[in-house]
């Protein structure tokens, strides 16, 4: 199997993330560098999505080396939420990058990370069933779909589309949340890029660290 990854990055930037901008743009940012350090090969794509622009690429596919840091001119937030036509067309874009390259060039480990604070509301091309579907088909060809949420209706939304329990973390609304979401799942994929972890999955202290954070 290639030994190399892919790193998919779904980031809500509708109006309510207005609050914590500036810690998204440290948080994310922390993540690229951390990732970028890992020694195990890897490409990156960056999508944000608002009712604006549902699906915004801020980062074409590249080696993660050359991914941009996100900026506070590249992160606006604005307007509505939907989250499904974001999933939707992310994993469909990934497919046919995918089924382009030969079986040799296809990365053996796909993460698709999902980063959200609110409810899904405006998505006019998917639906949850759909994207349930989509998402139990990329499962079970071995993509990781991790989840932050800072909303508990988004949340327990992701149980019902198909995000392993396991796989979704729930963030406090703060500097100190936001930083640590991003810190856990760096840390996780880290463990996952290189070999020492099966999947990503969340674990008692990074929910701990989520409560310290109120």
């Amino acid at each position: 199997m290639n030994a190399s990854s892919h790193i998919a990055v779904i980031l809500d930037r509708t109006g309510s993330m207005g609050d914590i901008r500036d810690d998204v743009i440290g948080g994310f940012n922390t993540f690229l560098r951390d990732q970028q350090a890992e020694p195990t090969p890897a490409t990156f794509t960056l999508v944000q999505f608002d009712s604006e622009d549902p699906y915004e690429i801020v980062q074409p596919v590249a080696p993660i080396a050359d991914a941009r840091p996100l900026t506070l001119e590249t992160y606006v937030p604005r307007a509505c939420t939907p989250l499904y036509d974001a999933i939707g067309r992310g994993i469909m874009d990934l497919e046919a990058m995918f089924a382009r390259l030969g079986a040799d060039q296809r990365p053996g480990k796909i993460i698709f990370v999902i980063v959200t604070d609110g409810h899904e509301n405006a998505s006019r091309e998917f639906n949850r069933a759909r994207i349930l579907a989509m998402i139990e088909a990329k499962r079970g060809d071995g993509w990781e779909f991790v989840f932050l949420s800072a909303d508990l209706a988004s949340f327990d939304d992701a149980q019902a589309f198909g995000v392993d329990a396991g796989s979704r973390l729930m963030f406090q609304k703060s500097k100190r949340g936001s930083e640590r979401a991003w810190a856990s799942v760096s840390d996780k994929m880290t463990r996952y890029r290189s070999g020492s972890a099966q999947n990503v999955q969340f674990d008692d202290k990074d929910r701990k660290d989520q409560d310290e954070a109120r």
